[in-house]
């Protein structure tokens, strides 16, 4: 299959783009992970905001001591 890029000044909201099923289920996998990353660094960054973080550490001992306790 040709692939054909067409530059954003050029397309419209109702110009056709055809995709192959296995690519568009390919762009739909892509999609799901890109919003859970999102998820998951946003609730990330809502526990270091409430101060639940660790470290820094010293030496990787110690890194695998706070997962221990």
């Amino acid at each position: 299959m040709t692939t054909v890029t067409i530059p954003k000044k050029l397309a419209k909201e109702d110009d056709l783009v055809v995709v192959s099923k296995k690519k568009y289920e390919r762009l739909l996998h892509i999609a799901a992970q890109a919003s859970e990353l999102d998820r998951d660094l946003e609730e990330a960054l809502r526990e270091i905001k409430n101060g639940k973080v660790t470290g820094p550490f010293s030496s990787g001992r110690g890194l695998r001591n706070s997962f221990e306790s």
